[in-house]
């Protein structure tokens, strides 16, 4: 069995006590922190609250998997990057999950593979190339780069150009699928950079929406599969808070569990 995580995005404001009893009541080994003003993890904690808050969370037997920012690693605009590593080395986590967040229309194709890099992923290359190596850089497959073959292309880019990055892949396994890659073919192209994957389930009838597990058709047993013999984490992104006709994440982690088994 995979270790198992949740991202606090599935318990939105939700306080920390709250947070790991779900843990400990799930099997739960570990979280991704959603780092923002109305959470518990937020840059603007002092060093005692810092240090509290990893240690509580030690002390609880749990890992941070990531620092859920909301950091577009490609976008023009400046992006608190450095703020939220520091913030992930100050509390243990792996890394700091972020998005690429490129414009689309500069982006190309995903389909193109001879597509040269964007204006976006050469600002990335900068970024990753100048952001202090204390944490990892944990790109989510999310917007402008939600399917393996984009990822895949940038990373192969920093691989190229800033060798020994700290960059890493969150693969969310939903979003390569719904862009039209099975589980086979996106792990194969993201193996190499792979840090942990998210897992949840989709009704691609509904453009993707996310729906209770076991109520969509997201290819699970194929992901199981894919991944047997690997010991990846897999960690559920239940998106409660963007989507509140979700089931709450006290329902969701024991089904999943099901859902796995």
């Amino acid at each position: 069995m995979h270790p198992l995580g949740f991202s606090t995005l599935g318990c939105p404001g939700e306080p920390l006590d709250q947070v790991l009893s779900l843990a400990k009541g799930n099997n739960i080994a570990g979280l991704e922190l959603r780092t923002a003003d109305d959470e518990f993890t937020h840059l603007g904690l002092t060093t005692a609250e810092r240090r509290e808050l990893r240690t509580r969370i030690e002390d609880a037997g749990l890992e941070i998997l990531a620092v859920n920012s909301y950091v577009k690693l490609c976008a023009v605009e400046d992006q608190p990057l450095e703020a939220h590593l520091e913030l992930a080395a100050d509390l243990g986590a792996r890394g700091v999950r972020v998005f690429p967040g490129d414009d689309p229309e500069d982006a190309g194709d995903d389909t193109d593979a001879s597509h040269g890099p964007s204006a976006g992923e050469i600002r990335a290359l900068d970024r990753v190339t100048s952001a202090p190596k204390d944490s990892r850089i944990l790109l989510e497959t999310h917007d402008s780069h939600s399917a393996g073959r984009k990822m895949a292309r940038l990373c192969r880019l920093l691989d190229a150009e800033a060798p020994g990055h700290n960059a890493k892949v969150i693969w969310d396994s939903a979003h390569t699928w719904s862009h039209g890659e099975t589980p086979a073919e996106a792990f194969d192209l993201l193996k190499p950079w792979i840090d942990f994957i998210q897992i949840k389930d989709e009704d691609s009838t509904q453009g993707y929406r996310p729906v209770p597990i076991g109520a969509g058709d997201y290819p699970i047993a194929d992901l199981l599969q894919t991944l047997e013999g690997t010991d990846y984490w897999l960690s559920l992104e239940w998106e409660l808070k963007w989507h509140p006709h979700l089931p709450p994440l006290a329902e969701a982690l024991p089904t999943t569990l099901t859902w796995l088994s």
